[in-house]
C-alpha cells in the first residue's frame, strides 16, 4: 500500500480508478483526478503548498512533485506523463504534456498544452514553454515543434501507463 499521509490538516484526495505503487508517497494538500497512476518511489509532497493533478496523469518511478512554501503551488493537467526521476517543482504543466526522464521544471515555469520537455532538460524558474513545442538542454531551449510521431508517442505513453497499472492490480500477481 502506498504511503498516504495527512500534513498540516490536509489529506490527499484522488478520483476513481487511480493506482499507487506500494512505495509511492503522497502527502498533504494533493488533489488528483481520476485514472492517475503514481509509480514506485515517486513522491508527491503537498506539505508546503498545494499540488493539483488532473485526470489520467502518470507520475513515473522516482519522480518528485513539490512546491515552495507560500510562493509556488504545482498544477499538472490531464493526460500528462512525468518521466522517471523527473522533478516538477512549483510550476504549471498544462494538458497532454510529456516531461522526459530526469528533467527538472522549476518554480513559476509554465509548460503549455501538448509540449514536451526532453529527458535531462532543465526548465529554469519563470520559463514559459509555448504549447506544442519541444524544449531540451540545460538550460532548456526550444528545439522544434511537436508534430507527427512525437505527438503520437506522447499520447501512446499516457495511455500505456493506465494499461501497465492494470498488470499490478491483479491480485494473482502477488508473491507470498
Amino acid at each position: 500500500m502506498a504511503i498516504l499521509k495527512q500534513v498540516r490538516g490536509f489529506s490527499p484526495i484522488y478520483g476513481e480508478h487511480c493506482w499507487f505503487a506500494e512505495t509511492a508517497t503522497i502527502l498533504g494538500e494533493v488533489t488528483m483526478g481520476a485514472g492517475c497512476t503514481v509509480w514506485f518511489g515517486a513522491v508527491i509532497r503537498g506539505d508546503v503548498n498545494a499540488i493539483r493533478i488532473g485526470d489520467n496523469t502518470n507520475i513515473q518511478d522516482n519522480a518528485t512533485i513539490h512546491g515552495t512554501y507560500e510562493t509556488a503551488a504545482t498544477s499538472i493537467g490531464n493526460n500528462v506523463s512525468i518521466g522517471h526521476n523527473a522533478i516538477v517543482h512549483g510550476c504549471t504543466i498544462e494538458d497532454n504534456v510529456l516531461i522526459g526522464m530526469g528533467a527538472i521544471v522549476m518554480d513559476g515555469a509554465v509548460i503549455g498544452a501538448g509540449a514536451m520537455v526532453a529527458a535531462g532538460a532543465v526548465v529554469l524558474a519563470g520559463t514559459i514553454v509555448a504549447a506544442r513545442t519541444i524544449y531540451a538542454g540545460v538550460p532548456a531551449k526550444k528545439i522544434k515543434t511537436v508534430e507527427g510521431k512525437n505527438e503520437a508517442m506522447m499520447q501512446r505513453i499516457s495511455k500505456n501507463y493506465q494499461r501497465y497499472a492494470g498488470w499490478f492490480q491483479d491480485s494473482e500477481n502477488q508473491i507470498e
